[in-house]
């Protein structure tokens, strides 16, 4: 009986203790998720999650992190976490983990808003062409490591509505789906940064209205959309909490709010699962 026991407190451990964890321990489409590698011996962490490479950053305690996401129009199914541990010498070796993702129901909604937002003329189809290339180059500028620090902040001190995934008709004509969280904001309502980052893209634009991306590094950013007016400049290093500006009405909206949106790798996640989620 002894003997049993002393074995049991050392078998025990070593079946708990797993390398690869994540959180939140359910995942559904347009959820964000925290990986956390603990393996000691590792020089170089790399990984590739649904097709996108990635790489895990070491934390002052010796663990590995990776924020990364599932976008909000990802089909229910189990994936794999393919990560490479690269030892001090050279040797590597590959871990395989499967993560089981869950499908998510999002509401049906049906939008009234200017014509001009739906059929736009070719002077303005040049204008949302232009302004894409531009988002298109804001998002590409990205940091190899991660800014942010600790958890997400609500930009406003405000409730997030649903409003994530809705499947949006805009004057019964133009579908899409919604990849932000609109807050009932009322125009001149304070805006702030939810993390530590850097400004790629302040300005005015067709459907964003005046518009401000930050980048959180490692390709995570966060989206702010309809401000009244911008305090910020593209390349301003921004700090948890730091005013980026005022909410307002511009672009295509029916009224006054902010739209903030989470993206990664080109992905749109669920900003109200982001804000809940406890980081380092």
């Amino acid at each position: 009986m002894i003997r049993a026991a002393i074995l049991t407190l050392f078998v025990i451990p070593a079946l708990a203790q797993q390398p690869i964890t994540y959180t939140p321990a359910h995942l559904a489409s347009g959820s964000p998720v925290l990986f956390r590698a603990t393996l000691p011996k590792a020089a170089a962490l790399t990984a590739t999650w649904l097709t996108k490479p990635v790489t895990f950053t070491r934390t002052a305690n010796g663990t590995w992190i990776l924020l990364a996401g599932i976008d909000v129009e990802q089909l229910p199914g189990t994936y794999t976490l393919d990560l490479t541990e690269t030892l001090a010498d050279g040797s590597q070796t590959h871990i395989a983990t499967p993560i089981p993702i869950a499908p998510a129901t999002y509401r049906t909604s049906k939008i009234s808003v200017p014509e001009k937002f739906v059929s736009p003329d070719p002077a303005t189809q040049a204008r949302i062409a232009t302004e894409r290339a531009q988002k298109d180059a804001a998002f590409a500028q990205t940091l190899p490591a991660p800014l942010w620090s600790g958890s997400f902040a609500p930009p406003v001190p405000l409730s997030a509505t649903d409003s994530f995934g809705t499947r949006r008709t805009f004057n019964g004509k133009l579908a899409s789906i919604h990849k932000g969280t609109d807050f009932r904001a009322a125009a001149g309502t304070p805006v702030y940064a939810a993390n530590d980052g850097i400004v790629t893209m302040a300005q005015p634009m067709f459907y964003e209205g005046n518009f401000v991306v930050v980048d959180h590094g490692l390709n995570f950013q966060t989206l702010y959309m309809h401000f009244s007016r911008i305090d910020v400049h593209p390349g301003d290093h921004v700090h948890k909490g730091q005013r980026l500006g005022l909410s307002g009405a511009t672009g295509r909206v029916t009224g006054p709010h902010l739209h903030f949106a989470v993206r990664w790798q080109g992905t749109y996640l669920d900003p109200v699962k982001l804000l809940a989620l406890k980081l380092p």
